[in-house]
């Protein structure tokens, strides 16, 4: 089946539990700016080959995407738990690496280097990446962001153990037009975070911070107050400031659902046309305000047509957010 549409995912360019009361606020701040996210899950899967030690790891079988579960008999679930098993081994290790549906054993001699003994290959421990911020509460220091979920390499929904915000920039746009959706590349401003991710849920991600983002707080729509008609979106799509741009919201679904995809928009400005041609990837989590309240967030762009796309209620962020 053709896919008309496509989650406006995480950009990726960026190599303690607290209750999130965010549901309670009645006033929040609509912010539109993008921040780096990494969200951190208990799976190492081989990211690259290193240029120099990767020999080896080719040889023996070792592929890029495989999630490595053991080394010898030792279960892994960090970049430490792998160097501190390759530093008692011998001079071959057993791999036990999970490949799709399938578990495989892969023999292979460690690279051995002045640092101690190494696979050869980069490890990743989660997903990184930019998004744009819906929402600030002033109260609580809680936020939210993107408006869905972020996915693990098997297209689930990736279980966060930990996570954190950080201040980003905007390097590039990459033009959306019809069967490719376009992107904003971006990179992390430090390697200091402003914030602690707490949750990655199908509606969004949510954390808290002390830094915050200024702004006039702004009521929260009822599902009642919703209509179709003109909107705005705030958005940074180049620089460091974020603007508002004109939308028009088509139609309106049912507030029960809860794929992310609660209305249908188009954009409607010129502006924002002329640099992004409609909805890109980065744009996730961006507020939609209409009528002096804040009503949701951009979630999804039709691929067949990137000036149209699909945002979730408030409402259904804020209870997924509690």
């Amino acid at each position: 089946m053709k896919r008309f549409f496509s989650a406006i995912a995480l950009a990726v360019v960026l190599l303690v539990s607290l209750p999130v009361q965010a549901e309670a606020a009645e006033l929040l701040i609509p912010v539109g700016r993008i921040i780096g996210l990494q969200l951190q899950n208990d799976i190492i899967t081989v990211a690259a080959y290193d240029d120099a030690l990767g020999s080896g790891a080719r040889e023996a079988g070792l592929k890029i995407g495989d999630e490595i579960l053991k080394i010898d008999s030792r279960e892994v679930s960090c970049a430490e738990d792998v160097r501190s098993a390759l530093r008692t081994c011998g001079e071959t290790v057993a791999l036990t690496v999970r490949r799709g549906s399938r578990l495989d054993t892969i023999e292979m001699e460690p690279q051995q280097t002045e640092d101690g003994p190494r696979l050869g290959v980069y490890l990743r421990q989660g997903i990184a990446g930019i998004g744009t911020v819906t929402f600030y509460d002033p109260e609580t220091g809680t936020f939210g962001t993107l408006g869905h979920g972020v996915s693990d390499a098997r297209g689930a929904l990736l279980q966060m153990t930990r996570g954190s915000a950080y201040g980003a920039d905007i390097l590039s746009v990459k033009k959306g037009k019809s069967g490719e959706p376009g992107q904003l590349k971006g990179s992390a401003q430090g390697p200091e975070p402003f914030g602690t991710l707490l949750r990655n849920t199908p509606q969004g991600v949510f954390g808290i911070t002390k830094q915050g983002w200024k702004g006039e707080p702004m009521p929260v729509a009822a599902y009642a107050e919703i209509s179709t008609g003109p909107a705005v979106i705030r958005s940074q799509v180049a620089g460091d400031s974020v603007q508002e741009y004109s939308v028009e919201l088509l139609k309106i679904y049912p507030e029960t659902r809860s794929d992310g995809r609660n209305f249908l928009l188009r954009i409607t400005d010129p502006a924002l046309l002329e640099t992004t041609g409609g909805i890109v990837q980065g744009m996730s989590g961006s507020p939609i305000i209409q009528d002096g309240k804040l009503v949701g967030a951009v979630t999804h762009v039709l691929v067949n047509d990137p000036t149209r796309g699909y945002g979730i209620f408030i409402e259904n962020m804020l209870t997924a957010a509690s």
